[in-house]
């Protein structure tokens, strides 16, 4: 249960970490943790980062988005002109909308609806295997705990001895 409770503090300390370091093409940047960010319509925004949230795309982005646990989804006509990177989440493209940068997707997909343009490259990992992939730092994180644990109790506890001892034959009746 603390091993839970640790990992959960860990990415709850370390998120809102990621998000203040949104790097400028602008100085619009945006960065959220747990609150939808919404880009209004006419409006101009550098890059975005945000956290267990969602990024509503009605006007332009002029820098990247990466997301972590939540989705882009950018309305007809509007652009991303840098990269896109979400885990865990999905991106939506409505017709005409485009994305002039890569666009990597762990853990989910990309719906691009008829019109819309991704420039550059796409690599889309899907759910079973991506959300595995999430996961395995934290699943080998567990297995070293759980390893460690084990050697230690094995070590503190002495087994007991049995009457006619550890491999010894049984006695005759």
């Amino acid at each position: 249960m603390r091993c839970a409770r640790f990992a959960l503090m860990t990415i709850l300390l370390v998120s809102p970490l990621a998000t203040a370091f949104a790097k400028g093409h602008g100085g619009n940047n945006r960065a959220s943790f747990g609150q939808d960010i919404n880009v209004s319509e006419g409006e101009s925004v550098g890059d975005i980062a945000c956290s267990f949230c969602t990024v509503h795309v009605h006007g332009d982005v002029t820098g990247d988005v990466a997301v972590f646990w939540g989705s882009v989804i950018v309305d007809p006509g509007q652009t991303i002109a840098g990269d896109t990177a979400i885990a865990g989440g999905n991106l939506r493209l409505e017709e005409g909308a485009s994305v002039h940068g890569d666009v990597a997707i762990l853990s989910g997909v990309a719906d691009v609806a008829e019109g819309a343009i991704i420039h550059g490259d796409r690599a889309v990992l899907p759910p079973p295997l991506g959300t595995l992939l999430l996961f395995s730092p934290l699943i080998v994180l567990a297995l070293i705990i759980w390893l460690i644990v084990y050697l230690v109790r094995r070590n503190r506890y002495r087994f007991p001895q049995y009457p006619q001892g550890y491999g010894a034959p049984p006695p005759p009746r």
